[in-house]
């Protein structure tokens, strides 16, 4: 079918609004029409030279919409069902059998590629010329996704279908990332770095979890006030200056009355997580959600005292358990990531990508059926 969609020609182009012809689903998928789609910093990966995704390619991973069509075997999932997407998995291997689909077998060549595992292409243009169009098992800066069925996380039709993108990976990640991963315990002491929508959503699940002490760390004074108004009981603003993070150790530290319980490093700035490891106090434990920018080197005895670091995809989430959970606490007013959301209509994608980069917007949202 003829679709529009958002398509990345060139690594360090415009996105431009085209349209493309999208395959019908096949065994176990669904099609989606497109309500509302995040711009995740996870999208301009795909910038980066050398990066296994290459153009032309439709990004796209924070998908929300209703089935308009179903594949063949496809049996829990119906037209007019309105769902959530989020990332690819296989299903079948040992992490996703137990309980830990973020850890897929399977899962870069799924969701980091662009590319298809069925034969032919899923998507091309108007002269026939194939793109790629499976990013994240979805590539949502479009009118309409094929995704499969597994991705599709039903969810109720009251809700604000084109703000619950974001619930599929950002949120999904900083919020799940405390619950799963870092199991932040009442009374304790947290720190999160990075105030963006990942960070927030954590600073959220972390209030929702009886943190004692929610400390969010950024640059941005604006963000910060946010936090404390989402949860955070302290902030420490770091200086736009060389040498910055040096701080935030003993801040943190004289702050918490020895160091943290558990902190989340949401920048992937070496130096700020070499400070994050160091405002642990003893068996104090570091989850990492964003790449680091180099080689993170640890002092000798940086873990000696039972200090761990550990990387988290995902949240280490189940989606369609984790993301109704979401749902609910939003309805409770205990989640509220839709104060992280400015929506943007489709044909302003390059506009949203710029607010995202500068930190103008926290989470911008992507509507393919608003005009500007």
């Amino acid at each position: 079918m003829r679709i529009r969609a958002a398509v990345l020609r060139e690594r360090g182009g415009a996105f431009k609004i085209e349209d493309v012809d999208l395959a019908e689903p096949s065994s176990g998928e669904v099609l989606v029409e497109i309500a509302g789609t995040g711009f995740c910093h996870t999208d301009v990966l795909a910038r980066t030279e050398g990066f296994m995704a290459e153009p032309p390619l439709i990004v796209g991973h924070e998908g929300a919409g209703v089935v308009v069509g179903v594949g063949p075997d496809v049996v829990d999932l119906e037209v007019g069902t309105p769902v959530v997407l989020s990332f690819d998995h296989c299903g079948r291997c040992d992490a996703c059998v137990d309980g830990h689909p973020a850890y897929c077998g399977t899962f870069w060549g799924r969701n980091m590629t662009g590319r298809s595992r069925r034969k032919g292409n899923r998507v091309v243009d108007v002269d026939g010329a194939p793109v790629a169009g499976r990013w994240f098992g979805q590539s949502s800066f479009a009118s309409h996704a094929v995704v499969s069925a597994r991705s599709a996380v039903p969810v109720a039709d009251d809700l604000p279908l084109e703000l619950l993108g974001p619930l599929g990976c950002g949120v999904l990640t900083g919020a799940g990332s405390v619950f799963h991963v870092l199991e932040v315990r009442p009374g304790t002491a947290m720190a999160v770095y990075g105030a963006g929508a990942v960070g927030l959503s954590a600073v959220m699940a972390a209030a929702v979890s009886g943190a004692g002490q929610i400390i969010a760390v950024d640059r941005h004074q604006a963000r910060l006030e946010l936090a404390l108004e989402l949860g955070a009981t302290d902030v420490v603003h770091v200086p736009d200056s060389a040498g910055a993070e040096r701080e935030i150790t003993s801040r943190v530290r004289a702050l918490t009355d020895g160091g943290t319980h558990t902190s989340l490093d949401t920048t992937g700035v070496v130096a700020v997580i070499l400070s994050a490891v160091e405002a642990l106090r003893p068996r104090g434990v570091l989850g990492l959600v964003s790449a680091a920018s180099s080689d993170i080197v640890l002092p000798p005895d940086a873990l000696a005292i039972g200090k761990t670091v550990t990387g988290i995809l995902e949240g280490d989430a189940v989606p369609r358990v984790l993301i109704p959970r979401l749902v609910n606490l939003w309805r409770q007013g205990r989640l509220p990531f839709d104060r992280l959301i400015r929506t943007y209509p489709m044909s302003d994608i390059n506009q949203a990508e710029t607010d995202a980069a500068s930190g103008a917007t926290i989470k911008p949202v992507l509507v393919p059926g608003r005009n500007p």
